[in-house]
């Protein structure tokens, strides 16, 4: 393994764990439910720019960490993500050449995947089930996806990840 593929590797990393800390940041009560999916548009991003590296595996892990971090149902997250990172390396060449605001819409549609899971989870543990903000989360995201995308395609070329 070249030392560029290596440094490429860790940039990577760096971003996802950023990500995961953003998410890790308390938020008084009012403004969970707009607490963007940080991990997930990060796990988008990279598994359509580099989705030979960024694939089902990555999503997988990062759910788990994600699970473990929130404390929720074992395997809720890795489910999600891994469906959320499968359906992008699938149609990352699709994605890729949409214009911004229509990947946003793409990247929104992603996001519903975790609520949704969620709020299935929730009702198989008979938990009460979220409150109707909490579907606000993916819109969030999709507001923010060209600046997400912007920045790391910045990061991507600054410290050449390919």
């Amino acid at each position: 393994m070249s030392s560029e593929h290596k440094q490429g590797l860790f940039i990577i990393l760096v971003t996802f764990l950023i990500s995961l800390l953003i998410t890790l940041i308390p938020l008084p009560d009012w403004a969970r439910p707009f607490r963007p999916q940080w991990y997930t548009m990060v796990l988008i991003y990279w598994a359509m720019a580099h989705p030979e590296r960024i694939g089902v595996g990555a999503g997988w892990l990062l759910g788990l960490i994600v699970d473990v971090m929130t404390e929720s149902l074992p395997g809720q997250h890795a489910l999600t993500l891994s469906l959320v990172a499968y359906t992008v390396v699938r149609l990352h060449t699709q994605i890729r050449v949409f214009p911004l605001w229509q990947q946003s819409v793409t990247v929104m549609i992603l996001l519903f995947l975790e609520p949704l899971i969620a709020t299935w989870a929730m009702g198989i543990t008979h938990q009460p089930p979220p409150p109707p903000l909490y579907w606000f989360t993916p819109v969030i995201g999709m507001l923010l996806w060209p600046w997400i995308f912007i920045i790391l395609r910045d990061v991507r070329r600054r410290f050449r990840t390919n």
